[in-house]
This record gives structure tokens, C-alpha cells and sequence, in this order.
């Protein structure tokens, strides 16, 4: 036997030895009640952040000044606001208003409300979030879907036709119990049930109302008098071709070079080009600016093409007068306002998100649900309905180097000017630009790329999308929206930057 190997397996064997003289038993975790179990878990739910941690050790003054800087973020970052983040955030606020006014008045005409509502919900709105929001690149206004739902649900038991000033009443109280649910779930710390919504759903729900958006534009694209009120394909693809003789070739006249102008638009193109963001922002105004002068040169609204009219020049007037908390559609405005309030508390808080993340810093979910949540209940009361973040108010916001939400004061004032002194202006300005304008800017509503990958992921999901996507434009909105806000999926939304399609513009 050689000695050579006998010495180093003796070695070895005191090697081990050693070792197992080295090792320690560990004691089983302290066995805890079930009701400690539960505490934990609540609180791993409900704080997972601890806000109180930062109060901790601090004197009494100190921590009246946290707490104030928690309830109004503006304060943190305001006392370090230097002249060349104000410049920045001039031209960021300039370039989105020149966005939000022409989508404005649009997107109220998509909840029947008047288009001056759709101006008002741009300047009172933009004003509290920047001093209640955490993000420095959300920009506040009226989005499509909301606006969609609320005309919608509210137009099954109210005309706004026959009756305009219940349902604008209607409307401002909708928008008052949305901005109440969304406070409430950011008070309650209950941010986390927006983040289990299923993604297969809302792109299916997404993909349909754009659809279903799109199509009942052709009214006004077309001319077309005599239209359904309903919001399914069919009844809408009928009124269509039972009305062909209705078809006004003026319009379309107005709407081809209206159309050519907005192509570009789709926020596509500042967040893969940001160099380009002036083409999002300027194209919508730009178009309504053309169309306008079309309008007035032929004096085209004496020969049957419909336009806005003249608008009420003014500030917002108060609103809170015209709340409805008691009667026979109480139950109607608690319902459309969860519902819208939801939606589009789930868009907000997924473009704060995105920018947050392109940019490094942190957005509290809790808080933005908080902001939002009282920028709508003040909004309710000063004559605006449902606003929250949009995409591509947002994208191009972001482009246009934004350091804070002063860009969002910026963009109030300038609806301000333009709500005292440029209402004239819009008075020619025709109906089919603002249908061009909804248009263009859902056609970010249809993720394929999304649809994709749902494919490749799971094919039970994919099924989801598509009883979502059909259950919105065969049957109605609300259907699909109660597939689409179930939370059927336990994995969290997975939000992506909307360079490759916009979910919730």
C-alpha cells in the first residue's frame, strides 16, 4: 500500500471530522399565533413601504414637516426648483397644451358632454395634481376609454340629446364618486388590486372600445344625420350602410386633408423618435387650425357640414350645485363612477409608472391614487369630468424635457388664456376634424404586439383577450369592462412603455 496515499486519506479524514465538529444546528423559528401571522401579513399588504418608518426618532417639528411633505410632494422638490428646470418646463407646457385643447373639446363630444367641459377638465385638473402627484412627467386631462364609458353607461337611461343639462349633471356626478373611489382606495392603502388586474382582459377590452370608438366617429367623418345611439358593430356598421345617402362629400372633402395631417400622430412616434415629439403634439391643432379656415373660407357650415358653434368664453363656474347624492339616478352615478373611476385610475397609475421607470425614481401608487382621486372630486365641483394621466399627453411631455408637474401649470395657464380669450376662434371649426382627432389618437389602443405574446405565453389568456375583445363590440362596453376588470390573473400587470402601443391613451 502505497504510504503516499495513506497519509492523505488520514488527512482527509481529519478534514471531515473537523468539519462535522464545525456544524450548528439552527432552532426552528418561534412558533407565532395565527393572529400574529395575520398581523404580519397585513401589514407586508397594506405598508410594504412603512410610511410611519421616517417619523421615527424625529422631533415634533421635523415631523410636521414630513408629514406635510408627504401630503403635498410639491414641497419637497419646490424649496430646489432652479430657472433652468422652470424653462424646461415652459416649453414641455406649451407643447402639451397644444395637445390637450384640440383633444379636449374632442374627447367631451365622446361623452356628450359640451366641448367646453372637455376645456375646463384641462385647467382646474392639471392644477391639483401638480401639487398633490408624485410624477414629474404625468400630464392630467380627459383620456378616450373614460370618456367612452361614461357617455356610454350614462347614455342608457339619459338622452343627452333630449335632456343635456340632467346628463351634464349626470356626468359632473359620476366624475365626483369616481374621484371618491380612487381616494378612498389610495387612503385605504389598496393599491394593490389595480396591480391584479389581468392584462389579457384589459388588452381585449382596449382593442374593442378602439374599435368601437372608431367606428362611431363615422358620423361625424361622414356626415351621417340619422345615427345609432348603440355602441355594438353591428347596429353601428347598419346605420352606416343604411345610410349611405346621407354621406356628405364635403366632409369627407374636410376630413381628408384633416386625416393626412393626424397620420403621424399616434404616440409611436415621439416615444421611438423623442426627437420628433412636436409632430404629436402640433399635428391635432394643427389640423384644427387647417380645417378651420376651410370652414371659413367656404362657408362650408352653410352648406350642411356641422360645427362646434360658438363656446361660452369664462373660467370654470361652479358645479357643486348640480351633484345628484339622492333620487331615481342616484344608483346610475355610483356605478359609472366606480367604474370609470377604476379605469382610469389603472391608466394614471400605469404612465406614472412607465416614465418613472425611464427616469429612475420611485412613484407611490398609494399617493397618485390619493391625487387623482381629489383632483376629480375637485374637478366635479368646478365643472370638469373624469381626468387622469394620458399616454400621450404624457409621451410627449416627457420629450419635450419636462423636469417637473410645473409643465402641468404651464399647460393650465394656457387654457386659461385660451379659455378668455381665444373661444372665438373655435366656432368654425368642424365636427369631422374632432372625429379625425379621436381616431388617430385610439388607433394606440390595439396592442398586436401584446396579443402576441399573450399567445406565446399562456393560450387560456389568449382566449380571455378575445371573449373580452368580442364581448365589447358585439354586445356592449360594460360587458366587456366586467370581463376585463376581474381580476383573473395572480400575477401582476406588466406594464409596458407604450412605444410598442398604447393601452390606455
Amino acid at each position: 500500500m502505497d504510504p503516499i496515499n495513506n497519509g492523505e486519506e488520514e488527512t482527509s479524514k481529519k478534514e471531515i471530522s473537523r468539519c462535522s465538529i464545525d456544524v450548528h444546528k439552527v432552532a426552528p423559528p418561534p412558533q407565532r399565533s395565527s393572529f400574529e401571522k395575520l398581523k404580519s401579513r397585513l401589514k407586508e399588504t397594506f405598508f410594504p413601504d412603512d410610511p410611519l418608518r421616517q417619523f421615527k426618532g424625529q422631533p415634533s417639528k421635523r415631523k410636521w414637516i414630513l408629514a406635510a411633505q408627504y401630503a403635498f410632494p410639491i414641497l419637497q422638490w419646490g424649496p430646489n426648483y432652479s430657472l433652468s428646470h422652470f424653462k424646461s418646463d415652459v416649453v414641455s407646457g406649451l407643447t402639451i397644451a397644444s395637445l390637450a385643447i384640440p383633444q379636449g373639446i374632442s374627447y367631451a363630444k365622446l361623452a356628450n358632454l359640451p366641448p367646453i367641459v372637455g376645456l375646463y377638465s384641462s385647467f382646474v385638473p392639471p392644477l391639483v395634481y401638480a401639487v398633490l402627484g408624485s410624477s414629474r412627467d404625468v400630464a392630467v386631462g380627459p383620456v378616450s376609454i373614460a370618456s367612452l364609458i361614461l357617455g356610454s353607461m350614462l347614455s342608457q337611461q339619459v338622452s343627452p340629446a333630449k335632456d343635456p343639462l340632467l346628463f351634464l349633471q349626470l356626468g359632473f356626478s359620476s366624475t365626483f364618486f369616481a374621484g371618491l373611489t380612487q381616494a378612498s382606495l389610495g387612503f385605504l392603502r389598496l393599491g394593490f388590486i389595480i396591480d391584479y388586474l389581468s392584462e389579457a382582459t384589459l388588452v381585449g377590452f382596449m382593442a374593442g372600445a378602439a374599435i368601437i370608438v372608431s367606428l362611431q366617429q363615422l358620423k361625424s367623418l361622414l356626415g351621417i344625420t340619422h345615427f345609432t345611439k348603440q355602441m355594438g358593430i353591428l347596429p353601428v356598421l347598419s346605420s352606416v350602410f343604411h345610410r349611405t345617402t346621407e354621406v356628405y362629400l364635403l366632409s369627407l372633402f374636410i376630413f381628408g386633408p384633416s386625416f393626412l395631417l393626424l397620420f403621424p400622430v399616434p404616440h409611436d412616434c415621439s416615444m421611438k423618435r423623442p426627437k420628433l415629439f412636436w409632430v404629436s403634439a402640433g399635428m391635432p391643432l394643427a389640423s384644427v387650425i387647417l380645417s378651420t379656415i376651410i370652414v371659413f373660407a367656404l362657408k362650408a357650415q352653410n352648406h350642411g357640414i356641422d360645427v362646434i358653434g360658438k363656446l361660452e368664453e369664462g373660467l370654470n363656474p361652479p358645479s357643486w350645485n348640480m351633484l345628484h347624492f339622492r333620487g331615481e339616478y342616484l344608483g346610475l352615478v355610483i356605478k359609472t363612477g366606480l367604474v370609470t373611476g377604476i379605469i382610469s385610475l389603472t391608466e394614471g397609475i400605469a404612465v406614472g409608472r412607465t416614465f418613472a421607470a425611464l427616469k429612475s425614481y420611485r412613484v407611490d401608487g398609494n399617493k397618485e391614487m390619493m391625487a387623482i382621486g381629489i383632483m376629480n372630486i375637485i374637478g366635479s365641483s368646478t365643472s370638469c369630468y373624469v381626468t387622469t394621466g394620458s399616454f400621450s399627453r404624457s409621451a410627449v411631455n416627457h420629450n419635450a424635457g419636462a423636469k417637473t408637474a410645473v409643465s402641468n401649470v404651464v399647460m393650465s395657464v394656457t387654457v386659461m388664456v385660451t379659455l378668455l380669450l381665444l373661444m372665438p376662434l373655435f366656432r368654425f371649426t368642424p365636427n369631422v376634424v374632432l372625429g379625425a382627432i379621436i381616431v388617430t389618437a385610439v388607433l394606440g389602443l390595439i396592442d398586436l404586439p401584446a396579443a402576441r405574446r399573450i399567445w406565446r405565453i399562456d393560450k387560456f389568456d389568449f382566449l380571455v383577450m378575445l371573449a373580452s375583445f368580442f364581448g365589447v363590440i358585439f354586445v356592449s362596453v360594460q360587458l366587456g369592462l366586467a370581463i376585463a376588470v376581474r381580476p383573473t390573473n395572480p400575477s401582476p400587470v406588466q406594464w409596458e412603455c407604450p412605444s410598442s402601443g398604447c393601452c390606455c391613451k
